[in-house]
């Protein structure tokens, strides 16, 4: 077993560890005795800091907002125009979830869920702010004519998100993380195209 650490780490630790089983095995299916064992911590310790499953998952998304965003703010701010932001934020994304593939799992997973949750209110919150970036963005790029002004914003907003799902949906399907990342370069070009060439 493991020795005490502060309760931040502990919980940080946990979602890791609930991220990384993820990465195998439905959310669905993993326990709170997979999750401590994972750790190497008891049970009862693992409550100590969450006092139910879907508290660890709502955590966990909570982590993968904040994660995901900033490695998408950071890609963007290196670029050296909006219409390279677009294409560094697209890696960067597809990066991120070839790196943590237990994070789409969970987001999959939770979709499908009939109710409401506090889990799902985190992932608008993140698509949310994801639009905001990509609007921001976009609009930059139509400024600077790096975007067709006949463009429809919004829908590009969406269709970047899409087209990122789709990829990673072929992922999880393929168990090919390597194959989908090299044809992120290939789709953004088509994207790119179909964004500055609009009619």
């Amino acid at each position: 077993m493991q020795s005490r650490l502060p309760t931040e780490e502990r919980q940080a630790e946990i979602v890791a560890a609930a991220l990384m089983l993820a990465r195998e095995v439905s959310p669905a299916l993993i326990t709170t005795s997979d999750i401590a064992a994972a750790v190497g911590v008891t049970q009862g310790a693992l409550f100590k800091h969450f006092l139910t499953k879907d508290a660890i998952w709502l955590a966990a998304m909570c982590w993968v907002r904040e994660q995901l965003l900033s490695v998408l703010e950071t890609a963007a701010g290196k670029a050296s125009s909006p219409i390279e932001a677009l294409g560094a934020m697209f890696k960067a994304h597809i990066g991120f979830v070839t790196t943590h593939p237990g994070v789409p799992r969970l987001i999959f997973h939770e979709l499908q869920r009939p109710s409401d949750s506090p889990i799902k209110q985190e992932v608008r919150n993140l698509l949310k702010s994801y639009r905001k970036l990509l609007r921001n963005q976009l609009d930059a790029a139509v400024t600077r004519g790096e975007v067709s002004a006949k463009v429809d914003l919004e829908a590009a907003a969406t269709l970047f998100v899409g087209v990122i799902q789709g990829l990673v949906m072929q992922s999880m399907t393929t168990g090919n993380a390597a194959a989908v990342k090299a044809q992120a370069d290939p789709v953004f070009a088509l994207y790119r195209r179909g964004i500055s060439e609009a009619i």
